[in-house]
């Protein structure tokens, strides 16, 4: 296809899922289901006008996948609007982290005993299929910073830190696989891409988000600049991204942890400063997301100076440039993930998706929140709504610039993405209903708690 067939193709296609998304939103399925449909009708098996071979174009796969990743993550902790020590932490360090290895291992364990895998093939395996993915999350994930859902607040934390766990046991397999390593090199690996990667690439991305932040709101509230200002959340992003890339930390850690320190500015800004509207008749006791401040066409001289509302403008700019962003982003690598199935399918693929939705991934998560005091619907739930996506795609073709090749790459490059189409075609029809019978119960038990008793 030429550049101009490109161009009609996908700017139909955007066109289209536009005008028809009222219709679309009452659909069983999501969005991403119908891009991947749209990249399937239009690949080898129906109209042939595109056929997509990602291990011809790894080093492009991996920079785009990665740019979707950023701009997801730095979204994830944006809106995030929860303190330290709540306990949506706790669950979410239990996904990423035990649940996260047991996943690995568990897939990592079928590989090599039911398809023949040898095993550091098994292991870079179960490191790609494992990890959840915060680009397509965005159906069991936060969308607003108000939401105080304990579901989708665990697992929008799980999505932005498995990466944290689940590349490390990447790396490892990659040093495995041209022969046995020593206990030297599994100490280096320990510390540089496991604690190391884990640590700095929080600690960096904070520290960045929370400083960016805070001059942000304290330069607009003295200058009382209205301007859009877009270009600060692509360049945090960006800054965040290249100081972890320097001292060899977590990229995408240092992305979320980003958005995380940029709230938690927010959230020290309207503690210290409260608008002067909050208290007032009608207003809720705890202080809104100071985007909410903001008026859609932007506020007056007077109202800019006020620190709170500040605040609001820098956080809105960011949240509208970010999600603009990373839809484009995941609607076109959806579309060419469609498109690549056809090169891709793998019986023996689908074999081993289904045992990860049904069978590894929600035992994992059931015994990593063990004494957790999670009801265990939400367990069961939590276990099954694990998207896989763009993250995948990403560690695949990472994987193939870092040397896979040959019979090992087409063999793990079959598994995988048949594994991710799979996952956005199950989870997609299955996620939808799902959560309408969890609110439909919310809203009956909480009508059963305030009605009045029998006399």
């Amino acid at each position: 296809m030429g550049f101009t067939a490109w161009s009609a193709l996908i700017g139909g296609l955007l066109l289209l899922m536009s005008l028809a998304s009222g219709w679309i939103h009452r659909l069983p399925v999501t969005s991403f289901s119908l891009y991947l449909l749209a990249g399937i009708i239009a690949g080898p098996w129906v109209l042939d006008l595109m056929d997509v071979d990602f291990a011809e174009h790894a080093l492009s796969t991996a920079r785009l996948t990665e740019m979707a990743l950023v701009i997801s993550l730095f979204l994830t902790g944006l809106k995030l609007r929860v303190g330290f020590h709540g306990a949506m932490w706790r669950t979410a360090a239990r996904l990423a982290l035990p649940a996260m290895v047991l996943t690995v291992l568990g897939l990592c364990a079928v590989a090599h005993g039911v398809f023949g895998f040898p095993w550091p093939l098994a292991l870079l395996l179960g490191a790609i299929a494992a990890p959840t993915d915060p680009v397509l999350a965005s159906m069991v994930a936060v969308d607003d910073a108000r939401d105080k859902d304990a579901l989708r607040l665990a697992l929008s934390g799980e999505a932005g830190l498995n990466d944290g766990t689940a590349l490390p046991f990447l790396a490892l397999a990659l040093l495995m696989m041209p022969g046995p390593v020593s206990s030297a090199d599994v100490a280096s690996w320990a510390w540089r891409d496991f604690a190391w990667s884990l640590l700095g690439g929080l600690g960096i991305g904070f520290a960045l988000g929370r400083a960016t932040g805070l001059l942000g709101v304290r330069l607009k509230a003295t200058s009382k600049d209205t301007a859009p200002s877009d270009f600060l959340a692509l360049g945090l992003m960006a800054l965040a991204y290249a100081a972890a890339q320097a001292v060899s930390a977590s990229s995408f850690l240092a992305a979320f942890a980003a958005g995380l320190g940029l709230r938690h500015a927010e959230l020290r800004v309207v503690a210290q400063h409260p608008h002067p509207r909050l208290g007032q008749a009608g207003e809720p006791l705890e202080h809104p997301p100071a985007e909410m401040l903001v008026n859609p066409n932007r506020v007056g001289p007077d109202d800019i100076s006020h620190p709170a509302t500040s605040a609001g403008l820098v956080v809105s700019d960011a949240l509208s440039f970010g999600t603009t962003l990373e839809r484009l982003m995941a609607a076109a690598l959806v579309l060419l993930l469609g498109a690549a199935f056809a090169r891709y399918w793998h019986m023996a693929g689908m074999t081993l998706a289904l045992v990860l939705f049904v069978g590894v991934r929600p035992l994992s998560v059931y015994l990593s929140t063990i004494g957790s005091g999670i009801p265990l619907r939400r367990r069961l739930l939590i276990g099954w709504l694990g998207v896989r996506g763009i993250g995948s795609l990403n560690y695949l073709a990472f994987a193939m610039t870092c040397g896979l090749d040959g019979d090992d790459a087409a063999l793990v490059s079959h598994f995988a993405i048949t594994t991710v189409v799979l996952s956005i075609i199950v989870h997609g029809i299955s996620t939808p209903p799902l959560l309408a019978w969890r609110q439909r119960r919310i809203e009956r038990t909480g009508r059963n708690r305030h009605r009045p008793p029998d006399h």
